[in-house]
C-alpha cells in the first residue's frame, strides 16, 4: 500500500515514520521527503520497536509481512540525518554505531520476512537498512551506496561492512567505498542487492505488495526456520571489535571538517587528521 492510499484507519502514527497494518501486511515509511528521508535517532528506535513486536505474540494485528519504503520519488533513504553529527565526539560515535547495529540486528531477526522497496538515493544507514531485508526489489532509478570518503570523512562500522560483503562480494564493496561511487540499478540487480528491478517507483510499490500477498499464503512455519537458519549461518564467527577505526573517523578533524562543508554546501578540505 502506497503512502498516498494510505487513511486515517490505518496510520498508527503521523510525521517522519508511518506504520500501517492492511491484511496481515505492515508498512513502515521513512517520510521526511525533504531531507530524501534520511533517518533521525528516533526513526532507528521506533523502527527497532516495530520490528520487535510483529510476528510475535505481542502483536496484536498478526503481522506476516513487512514492506519498508520512502516517502516521495527521490529517495528510499539517504543515510543518517547529518545534522546529528553537528557535535559528536568520538564516544558518541561509538555509541551512535551500536545503537544503529541494534536496530539492523533487530530487524534482521524480525519474526517475518522483510521486504526492501527501494527507490531513488539508498546510501549510507539507507543502504544498511536495506541490507538487512530479507528481499530487496528496486525501481530504474536506484542508487546504491556510500560516499563517506567523499562527504563525511566517517567509516563503515564492521557489521555494516561484513552485511555489504555478504550481499555483494568484497572487491565491489571496496570499489563502492574506495571510490565513493553509487552503483545504479541495473549493477545492484547484476550485484544481488536487488531480486528485480522495476520501471518505477508506482509498478516497484506494486510488486512489493504483490510479493507480500503471495508471502501471507505460504507456510509460516517454514518461512520462520529459513530466517531463523540463514540467520545462524550468518552469526557463526563473531564480528571483531572495531572500536578503534570508529574513533579514528568520528574523532577526527576530517569528520568535524566534513560535516561543516556539507551545510556550507563545500567541498571538505582533507587533512588526515
Amino acid at each position: 500500500m502506497r503512502e498516498d492510499a494510505i487513511t486515517e484507519d490505518t496510520i498508527r502514527e503521523d510525521g517522519e515514520l508511518l506504520y500501517s497494518v492492511t491484511d496481515g501486511i505492515g508498512h513502515i515509511i521513512m517520510n521526511r521527503p525533504h531531507r530524501r528521508n534520511a533517518l533521525t535517532f528516533g526513526m532507528y528506535d521506533r523502527i527497532k520497536e516495530i520490528c520487535t513486536i510483529v510476528g510475535t505474540d505481542a502483536d496484536p494485528d498478526d503481522v506476516r509481512v513487512l514492506i519498508f519504503s520512502g516517502g516521495g520519488d527521490a529517495a528510499f533513504a539517504a543515510g543518517t540525518d547529518i545534522s546529528q553529527f553537528r557535535t559528536f565526539t568520538a564516544q558518541d560515535a561509538i555509541n551512535y554505531e551500536q545503537m544503529i547495529d541494534g536496530t539492523l540486528t533487530t530487524i534482521e531477526e524480525c519474526r517475518v520476512p522483510t521486504i526492501g522497496a527501494l527507490n531513488g538515493f539508498c546510501t549510507g544507514g539507507g543502504a544498511a537498512i536495506a541490507a538487512t531485508m530479507d528481499i530487496r526489489i528496486g525501481s530504474r532509478d536506484l542508487k546504491v551506496g556510500a560516499p563517506i570518503a567523499r562527504t563525511l570523512g566517517n567509516c563503515l562500522a564492521i557489521g555494516n561492512l561484513s552485511r555489504f560483503v555478504r550481499l555483494v562480494g568484497e572487491a565491489r564493496v571496496k570499489y563502492m567505498l574506495l571510490t565513493a561511487q553509487l552503483i545504479d540499478a541495473e549493477e545492484a540487480a547484476s550485484a544481488g542487492f536487488i531480486s528485480e528491478c522495476l520501471a518505477d517507483r508506482d509498478e516497484m510499490l506494486a510488486r512489493a505488495d504483490e510479493m507480500a500477498k503471495g508471502i501471507t499464503e505460504l507456510a509460516p512455519l517454514t518461512l520462520d526456520a529459513t530466517m531463523r537458519g540463514m540467520r545462524r549461518l550468518q552469526t557463526m564467527t563473531p564480528l571483531p571489535d572495531d572500536h578503534d577505526l570508529v574513533e579514528q573517523c568520528f574523532g577526527s578533524a576530517d569528520f568535524k571538517e566534513g560535516v561543516a562543508a556539507f551545510f556550507d554546501k563545500r567541498k571538505p578540505d582533507w587533512k588526515g587528521v
